[in-house]
């Protein structure tokens, strides 16, 4: 960078920066949000051409920032997200100058007609939205054996930890690698089982899978309305907790957010370093850990001795009875279609892509390019009737429900008397998810090769709060995370 001041910031005090520290000295003067959004420009510049975590940036992002700037001088800020850098996942709707193609070049001069709920939500805050994240291609509904990371219009995301070493985690691949490498303060990724919470533990980073009904959906390219919610990635707690409060809110275009009990709610009143203290806390194993390697279900085990030390009451290896059973993506393959047709139906009659059907074929006229790992998930769904009348998908989605709650997580909790529940890793992601309950991952640790190592909170529904405290609390205690050592391409 010429500039120095902003050279020698980028050098010395960009990475790992919390967005408190951010607002410290956007209040102070020291720094503009103009001048933030260059520095996180230059790095994205310096290194993401050889980790593909970012899609495209917003060319109105400076603009906008030197906008809130002035809005700062003369009112004050809106919000903790108040000219913050922020970066989305290219499946959540902007109506601005950046395209939303769920990773995949059959949507790749897709503009929204409507900005999502989140990025309304966003602006509203007063964030910068810097621009969107590559994925794993319709957000890894595709293709069995897909590899994470992987899209069409963007190519490979690689974990910064450890680039073509370590698994990236998927479908929110690139918002984990953008953040763990510093892209921006903090980024929002989508999840129907397992996208958020898995490539957060890949990139030593903190991600809510909230609640099913605490963020609308509305302006997200759907996988299953039974499951799909955005939430935060962030390298704390902290951050993603002011993140969690900026995207939560009630929305009438989304039935289940009227069931949210948390409207015009601070998250942050949560973030307690004593939080740990007289929690109940059931460690599942049985079924999850085996899932891991040695080294890593070590790591583990160091994690629970942790939480031992730290005044909570643990229950080692509780029963889950649903933890083995044959869980299968029924209930998505009859879900995708019909969502998919009402998302695609809607944008400008630009776009030749209005349906399931379409995409396929456009698929199939370019195999090379856009089949790398074929569509048979796509067809699989396309051959659904796409009116939900099936009597195998009401089976499978009461199954999924009952076994994730009665069987599940209520089952755990009730039994045991717990607070939260703890898996290894992301493992028992796909209970919480089917039962639409909210989840926490937090870093954990690092193997001997470097490959970041995380720990879940899981709740019931609405139990955000609860989880965030108890995620702060072992996060202060532990200070597991680390930054990646970047290396310029």
């Amino acid at each position: 960078m010429e500039n120095v001041k902003l050279k020698q910031m980028h050098d010395e005090w960009l990475e790992e920066v919390t967005i408190t520290e951010i607002q410290e000295k956007l209040d102070s003067g020291e720094l503009t949000s103009k001048e933030l959004v260059l520095m996180y420009l230059h790095r994205i510049s310096l290194y993401d051409q050889k980790l593909h975590s970012i899609l495209e940036i917003n060319p109105d992002a400076l603009h906008i920032a030197e906008a809130l700037d002035a809005e700062r001088r003369e009112k004050g800020p809106r919000s903790q997200l108040h000219g913050v850098p922020i970066l989305i996942k290219d499946n959540i709707d902007t109506h601005d100058k950046m395209h939303t193609s769920a990773g995949s070049l059959a949507l790749k001069d897709s503009i929204a007609l409507k900005d999502s709920f989140v990025a309304d939500q966003l602006r509203k805050a007063g964030a910068v939205i810097l621009g969107k994240t590559n994925m794993t291609e319709w957000a890894n509904f595709m293709a069995n054996g897909m590899t994470s990371g992987y899209s069409s219009r963007g190519g490979q995301v690689l974990n910064p930890y450890g680039p073509g070493t370590f698994d990236v985690g998927g479908s929110s691949a690139g918002s984990g690698a953008a953040i763990a490498a510093n892209f921006a303060a903090a980024a929002v990724g989508t999840e129907t089982s397992g996208s958020i919470l898995n490539p957060s533990c890949q990139n030593s980073l903190v991600g809510i899978k909230p609640t099913v009904g605490l963020i609308s959906r509305r302006g997200i390219i759907p996988i299953a309305h039974t499951q799909d919610t955005a939430g935060p990635m962030a390298r704390t707690v902290h951050d993603a907790a002011i993140l969690l409060n900026a995207l939560c809110g009630k929305d009438e275009q989304d039935p289940i957010t009227i069931t949210n009990p948390f409207n015009h709610f601070d998250f942050t009143e949560f973030l307690l370093t004593e939080g740990l203290k007289g929690k109940r806390i059931g460690i599942a194993l049985d079924g999850f850990i085996e899932l891991l390697s040695k080294e890593k279900q070590a790591i583990v085990a160091s994690a629970v001795e942790a939480l031992k030390a730290s005044g909570a009451d643990i229950v080692d290896n509780i029963e889950i009875p649903s933890a083995k059973a044959e869980w299968k993506y029924d209930v998505l393959t009859y879900e995708f279609k019909p969502d998919l047709n009402a998302y695609l139906n809607q944008l400008h009659p630009s776009v030749g892509i209005r349906s399931l059907a379409d995409l396929i074929e456009f698929n199939q006229k370019d195999e090379e390019k856009m089949l790398k790992f074929g569509q048979e998930v796509l067809l699989e769904s396309e051959s659904t009737s796409g009116t939900l009348t099936e009597a195998a998908y009401f089976e499978a989605l009461e199954f999924d429900l009952y076994h994730s709650t009665k069987q599940g997580i209520d089952y755990a909790l009730e039994k045991y008397e717990l607070d939260v529940i703890i898996f290894p890793g992301e493992e028992g992601s796909h209970i919480s998810a089917k039962a639409g309950y909210p989840s926490i991952a937090v870093p954990a640790g690092f193997t001997a090769a470097g490959e970041p190592v995380g720990i879940t909170f899981a709740g019931t529904a609405y139990s955000e709060p609860l989880l965030i405290e108890v995620a702060y609390a072992y996060e202060q205690m532990t200070k597991c995370r680390k930054a990646p050592v970047l290396k310029k391409e």
